[in-house]
């Protein structure tokens, strides 16, 4: 039922950006009304396509369906960047009209066109759609130091490189994914975490990718939570994957690395919807840890649960991609308490919210970044 509601809520929103759209070429362009129905059809097409790809993952036929997927989340991120750019140009253009009428002021010659509107709109889409399709591929570390009485002094420091929202699939395989692992080979790391969206979609040719992330050594082990695309691909196949791939999945447990830290993990919230959530809550997970023990926390969703502040120390999340698309990241920004980054909690501890590693959608990102990040936890104050 949710899934369903999901469905339309997705196509009734996209199918209004194609609407604008489709108002913005009729009103720059005299079409005939063949022209106006091959648009409207194509359109039409483009809203379902996101669909048609999911549908026909099971199937097998994933040559095509690359190009396909390719195709039309391009789009999707071309589209949204053109009517965000027409939407301001309209802005633009009711404030001048609203001043020409209140001050009776002549400023005809700064008003464009209908034609002229449009081709800005699809210059600065196209343009910002090939910068964002690059910055897509540069990985970035950041680098955070926290500083803890309860690390070991005779441990120094102790490194956690965190991937998330890698969302391996039909566009996100195995070129994009050496990229990221190039970064978290080059910063050694003693502990590797995936706060969920390891994998996305269904498709079948992904033991090579397991192998190579399976590659990465690190002395105290490897660390996953599930997110809610490992629920959408099949939770099954998702964790048989991450396994697969060297992570301990962690679903409502917790382990202690001697001498170390202690590591909780939680499902992801979609576990609720497909009647998988565990009985444990996070507060019962976490109450009974011993106080002098530096516990970090998996979770997917940077929510903080206020029966649990107190309980951990660091809480690792990604989901927020930050945005991945300016402006969508405005947003991202009043949904959770950080997009992302590092948020000071109470009795000091922290969050820390990936902006993502990979992408979802659009294959491209604006103005935010893919990263991997590095969290040093050192003895101290």
């Amino acid at each position: 039922m949710r899934f369903a509601v999901f469905i339309s809520v997705f196509l009734t929103l996209y199918g209004l950006l194609h609407s604008y759209a489709f108002f913005k070429v009729r009103g720059a362009f005299s079409l005939s009304r063949w022209g106006s129905i091959s648009l409207a059809l194509f359109m039409a097409f483009m809203v379902f396509c996101p669909i048609l790809v999911r549908v026909l993952e099971r199937y097998g036929i994933e040559s095509v369906l690359k190009v396909l997927a390719y195709a039309g989340y391009t789009w999707m991120g071309l589209l949204f960047l053109f009517v965000c750019t027409a939407f301001v140009m309209d802005i633009y253009g009711l404030l001048l009209s609203v001043v020409t009428r209140i001050f009776d002021w002549d400023l005809g010659r700064w008003m464009l066109s209908s034609k002229i509107t449009f081709f800005i709109s699809l210059a600065v889409s196209v343009l910002v759609g090939v910068y964002g399709q690059i910055e897509a591929i540069n990985i970035r570390t950041e680098r955070v130091v926290i500083k803890s009485p309860k690390i070991p002094e005779k441990v120094g420091k102790l490194r956690i490189v965190q991937i998330s929202d890698v969302h391996l699939g039909l566009i996100m395989g195995e070129w994009r994914l050496e990229r990221i692992l190039k970064e978290v080979r080059r910063a050694k790391p003693d502990i590797l975490v995936s706060t969920g969206d390891l994998l996305d979609g269904q498709i079948n040719d992904i033991s090579r990718m397991a192998d190579k992330i399976g590659s990465i050594r690190t002395p105290y082990g490897k660390y996953a939570v599930t997110g809610n695309h490992e629920f959408y691909a099949g939770i099954g196949r998702s964790l048989t994957f991450t396994e697969e791939a060297g992570f301990t999945v962690l679903r409502g447990e917790k382990l202690e690395i001697p001498g170390l830290i202690v590591i909780a993990g939680v499902d992801d919230a979609a576990a609720n919807r497909f009647g998988r959530h565990g009985k444990t809550s996070e507060k019962q997970l976490l109450s009974d840890l011993p106080g002098d023990r530096f516990v970090v926390l998996l979770k997917h969703r940077p929510l903080v649960e206020s029966e649990s502040e107190g309980l951990f120390d660091l809480q690792l999340s990604g989901h927020t991609h930050g945005g991945q698309i300016f402006p969508f990241s405005l947003i991202i920004k009043l949904l959770y308490p950080i997009d992302r980054g590092l948020l000071p909690l109470r009795d000091g501890a922290f969050l820390y919210v990936n902006s993502g590693s990979g992408t979802w959608g659009p294959p491209m990102r604006f103005l935010v970044p893919p990263e991997v990040s590095i969290i040093d936890l050192v003895h101290g104050k």
